[in-house]
């Protein structure tokens, strides 16, 4: 694989955690530093969540950062009720006896480190934009100096999320996603070769990464486990895992709160891994395809707060801003995914 600079942007989040132990799970993908945005939890636990699961994975070099506290012009609103009051559901993680986040503000670091190795950085955004927003505030020039920008958020032709036309990510700073999605059209007006627009993986594909507990069951295995790991429906809520490998355990804790949301709302004993297989596309793990297109986004209509709209033929008259992924593999993902992660709660049990 090619080598990959990443620096991920994440409000951590279940599947946000599962994306960050995948990616810790990759050779050959270097990650600068996570910088920790609030959402599905305040930020203090956000940062706190990638400190501990970085140390958990090995990768205790890696900087944490915090950016900003709070959405650009709305109160914050977190969702205890589909993460857990930790962000990470039923799962615990050990203090990770590393260094409180840095001083550094997140969004100084991307713009230096973005100055610093031109079209050499990939972005991973699986938390709201507002960092990202007011990076581009700060330096302009951010399309230019990217190599490539991956955002998981928004959705066009299918049911939002948090409203029937939102999805989460949007909603929390609708007013940051519509920032970042203007200045894209700005920066395309003055001539930004489009590869370096935004890959958008909203929920009309991911929520095709619907996870069954039988992941957890095929990747005890892959890990080598004492025993195969069993979630069932039927299982009390709240069960913990008593898996022989700390990263199957931290995992099953994680998803089976998970699961159990989305059986509450009435989707089934499943969980959408939305920020996976954002992950796997900055990583260049994952097959997808796109389409071109202009993005925006609703801040002003109370019903359609927070809604994405893709012009994916050019009525508006602007030029496109976003690549909007439309297809993806979801079986090919998923093994994929048991792979790397296997071979990760192999190596962390043999290091423990």
């Amino acid at each position: 694989m090619d080598h990959v600079r990443l620096l991920a942007d994440c409000d951590t989040g279940i599947d946000d955690a599962l994306a960050l132990a995948y990616l810790c799970s990759l050779d050959h993908v270097w990650i600068e530093a996570v910088t920790s945005t609030p959402g599905n939890v305040d930020v203090e636990q956000v940062a706190a969540n990638n400190r501990a699961l970085l140390a958990f994975c090995g990768k205790l070099d890696i900087p944490v950062l915090i950016g900003a506290r709070e959405p650009l012009e709305i109160p914050l609103v977190t969702t205890p009720e589909t993460h857990g009051p930790q962000g990470v559901g039923y799962a615990t993680l050990p203090d990770p006896m590393s260094p409180e986040p840095m001083d550094l503000d997140a969004v100084d670091y991307w713009i230096e480190t973005a100055r610093e190795n031109p079209g050499e950085v990939t972005v991973l955004l699986t938390a709201p934009l507002t960092n990202f927003a007011l990076a581009l505030r700060r330096e302009p020039r951010l399309p230019w100096l990217l190599r490539k920008v991956v955002i998981m958020g928004g959705t066009f032709y299918y049911q939002g999320n948090t409203t029937p036309t939102a999805e989460w990510n949007t909603h929390v700073d609708p007013h940051a996603a519509k920032e970042v999605f203007s200045a894209y059209t700005a920066a395309a007006e003055q001539g930004l070769d489009s590869s370096k627009l935004p890959i958008v993986c909203s929920l009309d594909t991911t929520e095709r990464f619907e996870m069954q507990p039988a992941f957890l069951t095929k990747l005890s295995i892959e890990a080598g486990c004492a025993e195969p790991e069993i979630v069932q429906a039927s299982d009390p809520e709240g069960t913990l895992s008593k898996s022989s490998n700390p990263l199957v355990r931290y995992l099953s804790d994680a998803l089976r709160f998970y699961f159990e949301f989305h059986r509450q709302y009435d989707q089934g004993y499943i969980a959408h891994v939305h920020d996976f297989f954002a992950a796997g596309v900055a990583a260049g793990t994952l097959d997808y395809e796109t389409r071109p297109a202009t993005v925006d986004v609703e801040t002003e209509s109370q019903l359609f707060f927070g809604t994405t709209v893709a012009d994916f033929r050019g009525l508006w008259g602007k030029p496109a801003n976003a690549h909007v992924v439309v297809s993806n593999d979801p079986e090919a993902g998923f093994a994929e995914l048991v792979q790397r992660l296997g071979a990760l709660a192999t190596k962390l049990n043999e290091n423990s």
